[in-house]
């Protein structure tokens, strides 16, 4: 195998915790002596339709999930359905100042988690800033490096409880997102699955999370 098909930019941890995702949306379960043998990106697809134990039906998942999404909005939100389309801004429905409480009736009638809000970039920056010169002073007074590491971690979780920025911009990008992370429960009927899509979609979750070009996600591309 040639030395430059290894992925870069990725280390075991980070593929630990998107194997945890892959599981979570497929509602599978990975054995430590399955992963084992896994080296490469085609033999982790190979291993998923494997352990997915479902009826294969040809139909488009994304799509279902739209439908699913468009009909929690127009309930919901009561907006009328026929004006909800892939294009539709998120900020139509989910206007700034009631964009976490309608988020949360949305989560609530889909069931799951949809992970679409987020703090401002300046303020990820800024606390970012602070945590490095807080883990500096620990060097000059350990009270008070510690102190500044504690809030500002403490920050870190207030501004993910509170952020109120989009990480995605359409109906259709939210639907796509959705699919994603909870494949099975996207389905129209959970107990199928398209194994045509397998290989996109894990495509679309390696791409989407480490920010990698799809083109170099071929089947022989090493992940470890």
């Amino acid at each position: 195998m040639k030395t430059d098909d290894k992925l870069e930019n990725i280390d075991s941890e980070d593929i630990d915790d998107l194997l945890i995702e892959i599981e979570k949306s497929f509602e599978i379960s990975f054995a430590d002596a399955e992963l084992s043998s896994i080296t490469t990106f085609g033999q982790l697809c190979d291993l998923v339709m494997e352990k997915i134990k479902l009826d294969n039906v040809d139909s488009c998942t994304t799509q279902q999930a739209f439908y699913k999404l468009r009909n929690a909005i127009s309930i919901t939100l009561q907006i009328d359905h026929k004006s909800i389309s892939t294009d539709l801004p998120l900020t139509v429905i989910l206007p700034h100042k009631e964009r976490r409480h309608r988020t949360k009736k949305l989560e609530r009638h889909l069931g799951i988690k949809l992970n679409i809000l987020s703090p401002p970039g300046w303020l990820i920056t800024t606390l970012g800033i602070s945590l490095f010169a807080s883990a500096g002073w620990l060097f000059v007074d350990t009270f008070v490096g510690a102190l500044g590491i504690l809030l500002t971690y403490s920050g870190f979780w207030f501004a993910q409880k509170v952020g109120k920025e989009l990480r995605v911009e359409t109906v259709g990008q939210l639907a796509e997102k959705i699919t994603r992370e909870n494949y099975v429960r996207s389905r129209r009927n959970p107990k199928t699955y398209n194994k045509n899509e397998i290989v996109d979609l894990l495509t679309d979750i390696f791409s989407e999370n480490f920010g990698l070009d799809k083109s170099k996600l071929t089947r022989e591309a090493r992940l470890f």
